[in-house]
């Protein structure tokens, strides 16, 4: 039996305890009030199990702790005016710590859990909460100018600030529970309904219309049987987890930046940013939000979005993270083009940034930031038309600001932690062949406005990337492959296109290979009549080289043909890449530079060459 007066003489006695917690951990008492009555529903809910318990105080504390945070966005530390100086002052000091150090120092102040229990309710190694605690207390007792002993005296006018709050009665709560368990479980019949009838379809909760991602049910015959333990709550991904007008406008250019929607993704075809392939990265996941900004220009040249999804498993939400991934590193737009790919560390548990330009009209630069923390995974895109660019840096912080909302809900993993930084990375490997370049490497051609195609890769029995001076064969080598690219809509001559040729070799045989090359380039123009070699760009290390070179034929008197080649090697790997243009149709030597240096960075995804 769920026994009421329990209840309530449990809610009478402890919610004031937890409201003086979360109010310390955010300095926002109508945040904390709040938190700390959901935190009641949820516990009426599962009361029958939690009453079990052996510390009941203590799984209400974590869940009113994770409301607490995740409702509070106020930007100031405290926004309440007329405050008395000394409670002030203390939230003041309060506010100045990390928050995993505040939270420790609040629970062992004002809680009866021990080290061991308030490590676990932090999610920290006990010796790391430990040290956290001392580091806390000593911050503390300076910023506020007290000695490490008089902390909970400093406490006390905070709790006779907070005692004098107005609380819903005891039956209120209980009415709320129990409807949120109705719901729950008429939901849960829906679903397992709708599940027989088609996928993908709607589920009404309390909260409003959300989508199921996925149709797939649990027949009843294959559901678990009932834990001993409270039953998890189901994920939830608020709208307050998402980013507000004010965070972009400090990291994205423009003025007056206003939410324009926020919605579950389910209208239309669900493709809301460029380069997206399908409505969600994780189609079984229990719950998404798009979130679209605007800057209020008549004329607006930037957009800005954020798309998040909440996955039932890190598992899951890791699958999710590479098919964002994906979709912007192997960009399926035409015209599409990467051109940097940075890692960024200290922002959730994995991160990366992402700069395309798009070169259809009119053309726009695309930087997206794609970042995961536990279960919920976050994809930032600011795009600006014209020839300006969104920047990396900003853009990692944007992401940085999405993860430090989403990491406060109880399915989230790690939070940033103060010292973002980014590395440059090899792109991602979308290719069916890792190592080989792909359509969205290349960059556009003059004149032409169709897009690059590629052939499927095959063995490099033939190697059309070489010239008629080196006539490099890359067919006596172990991982031998090659593509090459055409513009098909375009009318360019037979002769026109991109090739490029990969192999492996040992890494001295693979040193002399490209030796013999530059070699061979080097001496063409006296060996070859009419045809001149001008070598752009070289570089000779021991486990690195880079080569490209310029080179015109005269096959007439009134034809002369042009080409660009480069190879590249990294240790054992080997790429070759030639161009032939068409008449003015081209590309720049910085862009063929560019491209010969993607070559390069592609080959990190180069297996090693096959022994025997």
């Amino acid at each position: 039996m769920r026994d009421p007066d329990e209840f309530d003489q449990f809610y009478k006695d402890v919610r004031t305890r937890l409201l003086l917690l979360t109010y310390c951990l955010t300095g926002d008492l109508p945040s904390s009030r709040a938190a700390v009555r959901d935190a009641f529903v949820v516990t009426w809910h599962h009361w029958r199990k939690v009453s079990r318990l052996e510390d009941p105080e203590a799984w209400t504390r974590a869940r009113a702790c994770s409301h607490a945070q995740r409702r509070h966005t106020a930007k100031l530390w405290h926004r309440e005016k007329g405050l008395d100086p000394e409670v002030k002052t203390t939230l003041d000091a309060l506010g100045k710590l990390p928050v995993t150090q505040r939270r420790v120092l609040l629970l062992s102040e004002l809680s009866t859990a021990s080290l061991a229990e308030l490590s676990r309710e932090v999610g920290l190694p006990r010796t790391e909460a430990e040290r956290a605690l001392q580091t806390a207390t000593a911050q503390f007792a300076l910023l506020r100018e007290i000695p490490t002993t008089s902390i909970r005296t400093v406490l006390d006018p905070v709790r006779a600030h907070v005692e004098d709050s107005t609380w819903s009665r005891a039956t209120i709560i209980r009415r709320a529970g129990a409807a949120r368990r109705r719901t729950h479980t008429v939901v849960g019949v829906a679903a397992s309904v709708a599940a027989l009838v088609l996928t993908g379809t709607l589920v009404t909760d309390a909260a409003g219309v959300r989508p199921t991602l996925s149709g797939e049910r649990m027949e009843a015959a294959d559901r678990p049987e009932p834990s001993a333990e409270p039953t998890p709550e189901p994920i939830d991904l608020p709208e307050e987890a998402m980013l507000t007008a004010e965070q972009v406008a400090q990291h994205v250019p423009g003025k007056d930046w206003t939410v324009t929607s926020t919605d579950d993704n389910t209208a239309g075809d669900g493709l809301v940013m460029p380069c997206q392939d399908e409505r969600y990265a994780d189609p079984k996941g229990p719950a998404a939000l798009v979130r679209t900004f605007d800057p209020q220009a008549p004329k607006p040249t930037v957009t800005t979005l954020q798309t998040s999804q909440a996955s039932e498993s890190t598992k899951a939400a890791s699958r999710s993270y590479a098919t964002m991934l994906d979709w912007f590193a192997g960009c399926s737009d035409d015209r599409a083009q990467l051109l940097q790919t940075r890692s960024v560390d200290g922002v959730g548990d994995e991160a990366m940034v992402l700069s395309l330009r798009l070169w259809d009209e009119p053309t726009s630069a695309v930087v997206v930031g794609v970042a995961r923390t536990g279960q919920f995974t976050t994809a930032t895109m600011t795009r600006i038309t014209g020839k300006d660019d969104p920047g990396l840096v900003p853009s990692a912080k944007l992401l940085g600001a999405a993860i430090s909302d989403l990491c406060t809900l109880p399915e989230a993993g790690s939070c940033p932690t103060g010292r973002t930084s980014m590395r440059k990375v090899p792109p991602v490997p979308v290719a069916d062949v890792p190592a080989i370049l792909a359509e969205v490497d290349l960059p556009p051609v003059t004149g032409v406005d169709q897009p690059w195609v590629g052939t499927e890769p095959r063995q490099a029995k033939d190697n059309v990337a070489a010239t008629g001076c080196d006539q490099a064969d890359f067919s006596a080598m172990t991982n031998d492959v090659t593509r090459t690219f055409l513009i098909p809509k375009a009318k360019l001559a037979d002769q026109f296109g991109l090739t490029e040729t990969l192999g492996s070799l040992p890494e001295a045989k693979a040193a002399a290979f490209v030796a013999d090359v530059r070699d061979k380039l080097a001496k063409c123009s006296q060996r070859q009549m009419g045809t001149q070699v001008e070598r752009v760009r070289h570089l000779d290390g021991k486990h690195l080289d880079v080569s490209v070179w310029h080179l015109t034929t005269e096959v007439t008197d009134k034809l002369t043909v042009s080409f660009w080649m480069g190879i590249v090697r990294d240790g054992t790997s080997i790429a070759q890449v030639g161009f032939v243009p068409d008449k003015s149709v081209g590309m720049s030597s910085d862009a063929f530079n560019a491209l010969v240096g993607r070559a390069l960075a592609r080959l990190d995804a180069m297996p090693p060459p096959k022994s025997g």
